[in-house]
C-alpha cells in the first residue's frame, strides 16, 4: 500500500490532483501539474525561504521559474490531453520513493497512436537535483519532436515576483536561467542537462526568460524515444553564485538509474524512522503513508532558517505562512521520528525571537509575542482584511494577528515536548530556555489584574476556536499561559543546577531579578480558569450564555457554520470551530483525570463543527475519544482527518495539503490508538485498537534510540 493512483484525468478535479501528486525533497516541492500543461492549471514550484513582498498579505512564497515544461510533438501534432483522444491513462505516485509516473496512450487528431511515459522526482539524496524522463513509443514510422525549457514567466495567481537576470548555454546539452525576486532580491538559478540525445545536436532557442532545447528524433513503429532532463536548482540563500551550485548538481548526475537509486536509498532511510503499519485497514494504511509523505517532502533537513507553512509547499493557500500548526500538529511527528528536523523547525523560532520581541514591544508588552502568521523574518504577516463570506465586495477585519496570543505558549509547548523526548540539554540551554523565558515574560506583562476578584485575566483574545473573537479568558489561552510561566520557572531551576554560568548570563541579559521571578509565580497562581465544580471548563467568559445550537438541524450542508452564520454572527452561538478545552486537556493530559475530561468531552463534542470547521479538529477529537474509550467514535474522527486531502473532504485541497491534519493523523494513531505516553523518566503505551484492525505498529525515537512498537488485539485482552 504505497501507491496513489489516478486512472482517468478529470479537469474538474484538476487542482485537487495537482496537490495530491505534489513531489518534493524538503528543499522544494512541485505541484502535480502535467509536463505539457493544461488550461486552468495551478502550476507551481515553491522553494523554502524564497519569499517576496506582495500587497495586502505582506509576503508570500514566490512561485519559482518552471522546470517541468516539456512539449512533445508527434508528426507535427502537439501532444495534449485537451486534443485528440486518450485511449488509456494512469498516473501513480510511489510514496516509498517519491517517484511520480504517468502513462498515456494517445491518439492524435489525425489518428496516429503513441504511448507516452513521464517520470519525475525531486532527489532526496541531493536537494538541488530534479529529474524528469520522457519516453515516447509511436505505433507508426514518423517524427518525434521534444522541446524542453525553463520558464521564468511564472506568477502567483496573477502577481509576478521575478525579474529576468541572465541565461546562457553552457555546452551542447546544458543551459541555465537566473531570475531575481523583485523586492527581496533573492536570486534563483536553474540549469538543465539533457541525456539520451547521443550524437544528436539539440537546437538551442535563446528566448528571453524561456531558454529552450529542441530535439527531433526519427522513430520507427514500436521504437521508444527517451530523453532525460536533469535540472539543478539553487538560490542566493544557498550560495553566492547559485548557478554554479545548480550546474554542479546536474554535472554529478551520471544517468537516470543511478540518480533514482540514490533517491530511493535516501527514502528508505526516511521510512525506516517513521513508518506506521496498519494491518486490516487498507484505506487507513495508504492515508497515513500519504500524510507522512507530504510532511516529509516539506521538512527542511539542511536549513534551520525556515518553517513549514500551513499548506506545506504544495499550494498557494496561506502564502507559505507558518502558524501554530507547526508546533502543535506537525512538530510532534518530527520530534519523535526525525529529531534533527524538529530541531531545525525550533531553531527557526529562535532565529525569529527578535521579531517576536519587537511585536510584543509594539503592542505595549514585554517578552516575546510570536507572529500568528510567520514567514522569512518572523514579523507578523497576517492579512489585516479579507473578503467577507457573504459579500465579496466587502472586507472583514482579521484579528488573529492581534489577539491570538496563545501562539507563544504553543511554541513553548513544542520546545518542552522536544526536550522530553530527545533529552537535548544543550539545545534547551543554548536556545530553548530563552524562548521559554521570553514567552513567559510576555504572558506576565499581558495579564490584567482584577483587584476586586483577586485574579489575573486575559481579555480581548482569540483562542484556537476562531468562530469567536474578542473574548475574555479563553480557557485554552489562560491555562497555557499559566503553564508557560510555571514551566519556564521550572526550567530555570534546572538550568541553575546544570549550567550555572549560562544561568548567570541569561538572568543578567533578561533582567530576571528575584523580585521579578517571584511576581511571575504570583501571576501564574492567580490566573483565572473558568472551571466549574463538576470539572467543566467554560470555553471563555459568557460562552454558556450564548445561543445553543443543534448542528444536526443544518444538515445536509457543505459549508462551515462560520460561513452559514457569518463572521460576526458566529460570535453569538455555541457552535465552535474546534474544541479549545479538549485540545487543552489533550496537551496537558497528565493533569486531568478521566472524569474531568469526560464532562468536557460530552459538552463540547456535539457543539463542534467537525466536518466543515477546522481541519485541525478531527484528529485531536479522535485522540480524546480514544482516551475516553470510545474507539469507534475515535475511528470516525481519525478517518475524517485521514481523508482530508485524499478525498478533498472540504473541497479546498486544491489550495494545498492540510499540513496540520496530516500531522494530527499521525498523533491520532500514535497517541490515540497506540496510547503512547512519554515523560522524562521513560515511555509506555496504553493501546485501544479499532475492532477491524489486526495490528498497529509504529516507530519513534526516545532519547536518541529508535523504538519499535507492535500492538495486536490479543495483546490487549
Amino acid at each position: 500500500m504505497w501507491i496513489i493512483t489516478e486512472k482517468t484525468f478529470d479537469p474538474i478535479s484538476q487542482h485537487h490532483k495537482e496537490t495530491i501528486f505534489t513531489i518534493g525533497n524538503g528543499y522544494l516541492s512541485t505541484r502535480g501539474t502535467l509536463e505539457e500543461g493544461y488550461p486552468g492549471e495551478h502550476r507551481a514550484t515553491f522553494v523554502h525561504g524564497v519569499f517576496d513582498d506582495v500587497p495586502v498579505v505582506f509576503t508570500e512564497l514566490a512561485n519559482a521559474p518552471d522546470w517541468l515544461l516539456l512539449t512533445v510533438l508527434i508528426n507535427g501534432e502537439r501532444f495534449s490531453l485537451k486534443s485528440g483522444k486518450v485511449l488509456d491513462y494512469q498516473r501513480e505516485l510511489n510514496l516509498r520513493t517519491g517517484l511520480l509516473t504517468r502513462h498515456v496512450c494517445w491518439q492524435s487528431p489525425s489518428g496516429h497512436i503513441s504511448t507516452l511515459k513521464f517520470e519525475r522526482f525531486a532527489s532526496l539524496h541531493n536537494q538541488h537535483l530534479l529529474a524528469l524522463r520522457c519516453q515516447v513509443t509511436p505505433e507508426f514510422n514518423g517524427e518525434v519532436e521534444i522541446r524542453t525549457a525553463l520558464n521564468g514567466n511564472t506568477d502567483n495567481e496573477g502577481f509576478t515576483h521575478w525579474d529576468w537576470v541572465e541565461q546562457n548555454r553552457e555546452n551542447q546539452d546544458t543551459l541555465y536561467l537566473i531570475n531575481r525576486t523583485r523586492k527581496t532580491g533573492i536570486k534563483l538559478a536553474l540549469a538543465i542537462r539533457l541525456l539520451g540525445i547521443d550524437s544528436l545536436q539539440p537546437d538551442y532557442w535563446d528566448v528571453e526568460n524561456v531558454p529552450t532545447f529542441r530535439q527531433v528524433f526519427q522513430a520507427g513503429c514500436g521504437e521508444t524515444v527517451t530523453i532525460t532532463k536533469f535540472v539543478g536548482i539553487a538560490t542566493s540563500r544557498d550560495a553566492e553564485v547559485p548557478q554554479a551550485l545548480a550546474i554542479e548538481a546536474i554535472t554529478k548526475s551520471q544517468n537516470w538509474d543511478i540518480a533514482l537509486k540514490e533517491n530511493e536509498q535516501a527514502w528508505e532511510q526516511e521510512w525506516e524512522r517513521c513508518e506506521v503499519s496498519i494491518e486490516g485497514d487498507d484505506e487507513a494504511q495508504i492515508a497515513i503513508r500519504f500524510n507522512l509523505f507530504q510532511l516529509l517532502i516539506a521538512a527542511p533537513r539542511h536549513d534551520y532558517r525556515v518553517n513549514i507553512g500551513a499548506k506545506t509547499l504544495s499550494g498557494f493557500g496561506y502564502r507559505g505562512h507558518a502558524f501554530w500548526d507547526t508546533e502543535i500538529f506537525m512538530l510532534p511527528v518530527f520530534t519523535y521520528t526525525a529529531p534533527h528536523i524538529a530541531r531545525n523547525l525550533l531553531d527557526y523560532r529562535y532565529l525569529t525571537l527578535p521579531a517576536a520581541r519587537q511585536k510584543a514591544h509594539q503592542a505595549g508588552y514585554e517578552g516575546a509575542f510570536y507572529a500568528w502568521e510567520s514567514a522569512a523574518t518572523g514579523e507578523e504577516v497576517t492579512p489585516t482584511w479579507v473578503p467577507d463570506f457573504h459579500d465579496r465586495k466587502k472586507l472583514t477585519r482579521v484579528w488573529t494577528g492581534d489577539l491570538a496570543i496563545h501562539i507563544s505558549a504553543d511554541i513553548a509547548y513544542g520546545i518542552w515536548q522536544y526536550w522530553l523526548a530527545t533529552g537535548d540539554d544543550n539545545w534547551l540551554a543554548e536556545r530553548g530556555i530563552e524562548i521559554m523565558l521570553e514567552t513567559a515574560k510576555f504572558y506576565v506583562s499581558r495579564a490584567e489584574w482584577q483587584a476586586d476578584k483577586d485574579i489575573y485575566t486575559y481579555c480581548d483574545v482569540i483562542g484556537p476556536d476562531e468562530y469567536h473573537d474578542h473574548v475574555n479568558n479563553n480557557t485554552y489561552t489562560n491555562r497555557l499561559a499559566q503553564w508557560n510561566i510555571l514551566t519556564a520557572l521550572q526550567i530555570l531551576d534546572w538550568l541553575r543546577e546544570k549550567y550555572p554560568q549560562k544561568t548567570t548570563k541569561l538572568t543578567q541579559q533578561l533582567n530576571l531579578t528575584p523580585e521579578l521571578l517571584a511576581n511571575w509565580r504570583k501571576v501564574a497562581e492567580k490566573i483565572l480558569l473558568n472551571k466549574h465544580p463538576n470539572g467543566l471548563f467554560e470555553q471563555f467568559d459568557g460562552f454558556f450564555a450564548l445561543k445553543d445550537v443543534n448542528l444536526a438541524d443544518y444538515e445536509p450542508r457543505s459549508k462551515s457554520m462560520h460561513e452559514i452564520f457569518g463572521i460576526e454572527a458566529a460570535n453569538h452561538y455555541q457552535a465552535i470551530k474546534q474544541p479549545d478545552v479538549l485540545m487543552l486537556q489533550y496537551l496537558l493530559r497528565e493533569e486531568y483525570n478521566d472524569q474531568e475530561i469526560r464532562v468536557n468531552y460530552d459538552y463540547y463534542t456535539p457543539r463542534t463543527d467537525h466536518s466543515y470547521g477546522s481541519s485541525l479538529g478531527p484528529s485531536i477529537q479522535s485522540v480524546v475519544a480514544s482516551m475516553m474509550g470510545e474507539v469507534d467514535v475515535a475511528y470516525e474522527h481519525f478517518i475524517l482527518a485521514a481523508r482530508a486531502d485524499l478525498r478533498d473532504i472540504r473541497g479546498n485541497a486544491g489550495d494545498g495539503i492540510h499540513a496540520a491534519s496530516a500531522g494530527g493523523t499521525w498523533q491520532a494513531l500514535v497517541f490515540g490508538f497506540g496510547g503512547l505516553k512519554v515523560g522524562s523518566h521513560g515511555w509506555s503505551t496504553h493501546a485501544r485498537l479499532p475492532q477491524h484492525w489486526k495490528s498497529l505498529s509504529f516507530r519513534f525515537f526516545y532519547r536518541g534510540q529508535l523504538q519499535k512498537v507492535v500492538i495486536k488485539p490479543e495483546d490487549l485482552r
